[in-house]
């Protein structure tokens, strides 16, 4: 298995990744989230140029921020810097659409801007949607070297319901899932696997990377300790933004929320009914989303919360758990740094030269 690490990106992600590099870790993504954090493609161009073998990644880059064409060539300008290094992770839209009060995209939308992204890519001409008409479009100057089309890139999908992984494995992707406890990815995995042999594609080619948070806790240390608050809480809120998203903004919550974690949950969302302005809530509720727990989320971010929805967990316990991933297909695990815990990173390379 290998590892990578995650990030919500600042634009000085690079030091970051240059340490991941140094540890050995084989992947740093970048989270697409612009109300939230710095552009996604100025931080992993500062990142390409600062490492020389670590992967770079889009974690996952969400359609609707930008059209395919100014994707495609992003890309493909990553490529020229970092050559053989960039992943293309694309997902439908969670964090950087619920800042902006929108659901998820839909699933033949995206199908589509995959459709002329990748067909720029390899440098075809492709009629594309463009301002509401159907216009024929290509990349006209690959050949000046300005760009990179010609050095391969892997696509990676975020694919939670069965008609995204189904489009995973028909176009061979890697799969991307983020999740909470190890069962649940076993069987999610599971269901990816199905489709991907579905599709006629060879089981063992699936490249399959658990995405989460934790904190890798001291022998006796408590899951609400404040370091452990800082680095998995984030985590843990999300439970919380998305029962109260449900509730002020009509958005679907199609995570349940665990009975352990329901006082506090509705504790939360009894507070979020204050939240101003009334007509765009997610202003305030998402503010912090994956970055840090605010004051008023904090006494309903519990150490059962924390324990349920991250990898909190001491180092041999975590071991144990990464090692079932393992087991199961997973191909990569990756976790979260949060903003202002980077030191967390060398908890997290114990964790990895554990599976070297």
């Amino acid at each position: 298995m290998e590892f990578g690490i995650a990030m919500a990106t600042d634009a000085e992600s690079w030091r970051l990744a240059q340490r991941a590099e140094e540890l050995g870790f084989r992947s740093a993504w970048f989270y697409d989230t612009q109300m939230l954090s710095a552009d996604c493609f100025v931080a992993m161009g500062a990142a390409a140029v600062k490492t020389s073998r670590i992967r770079l990644g889009t974690g996952v880059l969400i359609p609707s921020n930008r059209i395919a064409p100014v994707t495609a060539n992003a890309f493909a300008s990553l490529n020229k810097l970092a050559p053989g290094r960039i992943d293309m992770g694309l997902g439908t839209g969670f964090t950087g659409r619920r800042a902006m009060g929108l659901g998820a995209m839909k699933l033949k939308d995206f199908e589509e801007y995959l459709r002329v992204m990748l067909a720029l890519l390899a440098e075809e001409t492709v009629e594309a949607e463009v301002e509401g008409q159907r216009r024929r479009i290509r990349l006209l100057n690959p050949d000046l070297g300005l760009i990179d089309t010609r050095t391969p890139m892997r696509l990676h999908l975020a694919a939670a319901g069965p008609r995204a992984r189904a489009l995973t494995a028909r176009l061979g992707a890697g799969w991307i899932n983020f999740f909470s406890d190890v069962p649940a990815a076993v069987a999610m995995l599971g269901e990816m696997q199905q489709a991907w042999v579905v599709a006629g594609q060879a089981k063992a080619d699936l490249e399959a990377t658990a995405f989460v948070l934790g904190c890798v806790l001291e022998e006796g240390e408590p899951a609400d300790s404040d370091r452990a608050v800082a680095q998995a809480g984030p985590r843990a809120a999300v439970l919380l933004h998305r029962a109260a998203d449900e509730v002020l903004s009509g958005l679907p919550n199609i995570s349940p929320v665990p009975e352990s974690c329901r006082a506090a949950v509705e504790g939360y969302v009894a507070v979020a009914r204050g939240f101003e302005p009334k007509d765009a809530p997610w202003l305030h509720n998402h503010r912090g989303h994956l970055m840090f727990v605010k004051p008023e989320e904090r006494p309903f971010v519990t150490a059962e919360m924390i324990r349920i929805s991250s990898f909190t967990a001491t180092e041999a316990e975590l071991k144990r758990r990464v090692g079932d991933l393992r087991d199961a297909g997973y191909t990569e695990f990756t976790v979260q740094i949060v903003p202002g815990q980077e030191a967390a990173i060398e908890d997290w390379g114990r964790i990895m030269r554990a599976f070297r």
